[in-house]
């Protein structure tokens, strides 16, 4: 496995001083932060949590997008989530795109940074959405090289999120998560285990989430994400599951994330809602639903030291 955070050369800002304020985020459940929610946010103070941005959203120079995140990461951890980089794609990484998103991390110091296993451009063509890939020794090389490629560019490791999918490949070769595992172990990366893309894929596809998540590899994991999702039909009138960011986590799902705290203890837990977005209050609760699972099991996890020595 590469050693990324040994072998890497530093980015041209490591001998910089820091612009933000280095914060804690072990443990602790945010949201995604959307502009319109600013100044319920400013009001309630201090938050006790993250907030995670889309890297494409802030890719311009400045204006009211960077001044909005400076008054946030001034007194907040932040996770940067890229949604273009088509990690997945047949094709070379976009050479803008990587160094645009270089200088945000480089701008913004965030505690994590994200990335999709999936693809969305074509030549030329960018298409809106995040598309799958077989699972073929030859997928498998190709996303390497590219996570190491984004590796090396921004001077850290980032983490790598498993997708929803709707369609599977004949071609696939191994598993989802003997694929996931396999990019895990080569190129150092850790990953974003995204709890309701596991229950919409297992629905879709008929088989169980429990057992996915069994063979998933939580050891690399260092963030999860949980959303809400939509159910439709498909052509043969079957319940269809939507990755819809567009409502409160479902039952289901919020007892999926318990059992995942429960074996692997307080990982990063971000509230995702992208559509049909709520209230701040609305969105914080969800938050705050997610906190209190964290707590729990951070203290089921704390050793006793009432009986210590000075």
């Amino acid at each position: 496995m590469k050693q990324i955070h040994t072998a890497m050369a530093a980015s041209p800002s490591a001998a910089l001083p820091l612009r933000f304020p280095t914060l804690p985020i072990a443990g602790l459940a945010g949201t995604s932060f959307k502009h319109e929610h600013l100044s319920a946010i400013v009001a309630d103070g201090p938050q006790r949590g993250f907030f995670e941005v889309h890297a494409e959203n802030y890719m311009g120079a400045g204006g009211p997008p960077h001044r909005a995140l400076e008054q946030i990461r001034s007194d907040n951890p932040v996770s940067l989530h890229g949604v273009c980089m088509s990690i997945g794609g047949p094709q070379p990484l976009d050479k803008a795109h990587l160094e645009r998103f270089r200088s945000l991390v480089d701008r913004y110091e965030p505690a994590l940074v994200s990335e999709h296993l999936a693809w969305s451009t074509h030549q030329t063509t960018f298409l809106n959405d995040l598309l799958p890939l077989p699972y073929t020794s030859e997928s498998l090389a190709r996303v390497c090289e590219h996570i190491e490629e984004v590796q090396e560019t921004i001077g850290r490791p980032i983490l790598l999120e498993n997708p929803s999918t709707y369609v599977t490949f004949r071609q696939s070769t191994m598993s989802e998560t003997d694929f996931i595992g396999s990019i895990a172990r080569r190129t150092g990366c850790g990953l974003l285990l995204d709890v309701n893309n596991v229950f919409v894929s297992a629905t879709n596809h008929g088989f169980s989430a429990l057992d996915y998540l069994s063979d998933f590899p939580l050891a690399a994991v260092g963030e999860i994400h949980l959303a809400g999702h939509a159910e439709q039909a498909d052509d043969e009138g079957d319940l269809l599951l939507i990755d819809s960011h567009d409502g409160p986590v479902a039952d289901p799902v919020w007892k999926l994330y318990e059992i995942v705290i429960a074996r692997c203890g307080p990982i990063p837990t971000l509230i995702e809602w992208d559509s049909n977005i709520p209230d701040w209050p609305v969105l914080r609760s969800e938050a705050l639903a997610a906190q209190a699972i964290l707590d729990r099991h951070f203290s089921i996890a704390l050793p006793d030291r009432s009986h210590a020595t000075a």
